[in-house]
Formats: C-alpha cells, structure tokens, sequence
C-alpha cells in the first residue's frame, strides 16, 4: 500500500492554508504579497480526507481507486485554483496536500515558518462564528507569529 503524506517539513517561509473557499483565497492572495515582501518562498497547504477529496478521474462504479489517487485529485485541484489567483510576480509557490486535520496539518507545516495566514472563515465548522475552528486553534497553538484575514 502506498502512503499518502500527512506532514511536510518547510524551512522558512509563509505558510497559508487552503480550502477552496473564498476566504482561504483571500487569504492566499494577502500571504503570496507577503511572501513577496519577505522574499521568502510561500507554502500552500491543503488538508484532505477521503470525504473531502474530488473524485479521482480513475473511479468508477464499484471501484474504489487507491488512496494515492485521491491525493493526486487533491493536488490538481489545490494547484489550478492556486493557479487562478494570480498571484504576484516573483512569488515562489510550493503546493502541499495532507492527509490530516486541518490545525494539525497547519500547525505542524508552520513549526520552522516565518509567518502562519489562515482566513477566519472557511469551508467548515458553524455558520455565525467570528473565527473558524481551524483560525481558532491556530492562534492558540501555533509556533510561529499568526495572520488572520477576515472573512469579510
């Protein structure tokens, strides 16, 4: 069985998470000028699970591709939408997907970063929060200095 990554060790730089939602593209777009800035690469993390993940392109009925392929799935759509942002010239990308929580995930990639971003809202957790779950535990457990950007 091949294994999926559920962590990634970066050195320096800025690290933003990524759901898909608008927030987490706001957030994505104030991080890579930050990363611009800072001259530093900016790392773009996307938690996964099963659940989560777009369909792989090799499913089908009643087949149930392997795990690797629904991280591949992840990836492609992790990189066309960070794609879509048209983000700063001069900003260096590295894409990562995990197969983990979304704080842990996060926390764990920021543990050498520069700066951590996340957005205060995104694809989960309770309508009328003022921050999300994963902004929540972010600020409270993160080994390195925190950016929230609003959802509005």
């Amino acid at each position: 069985m091949n294994d999926v990554a559920d962590s990634v060790d970066v050195r320096g730089g800025v690290v933003v998470g990524h759901d898909g939602s608008e927030p987490a593209a706001r957030a994505t777009r104030w991080a890579a000028r930050m990363a611009v800035l800072l001259d530093v690469p900016l790392q773009v993390v996307r938690a996964w699970t099963i659940t989560s993940a777009p369909r792989p392109k090799t499913a089908s009925p009643g087949y149930v591709p392997p795990i690797t392929d629904f991280e591949q799935a992840v990836r492609q759509r992790l990189e066309a939408d960070v794609a879509s942002l048209e983000l700063p010239e001069g900003c260096k990308v590295h894409c990562h997907v995990l197969h983990a929580a979304p704080a842990r995930a996060l926390l764990n990639t920021a543990e050498h970063a520069d700066l951590l971003v996340v957005a205060a809202r995104g694809t989960g957790g309770f309508r009328g929060l003022m921050f999300g779950s994963t902004a929540d535990q972010v600020t409270r457990h993160a080994p390195c200095p925190v950016t929230i950007i609003p959802a509005r």
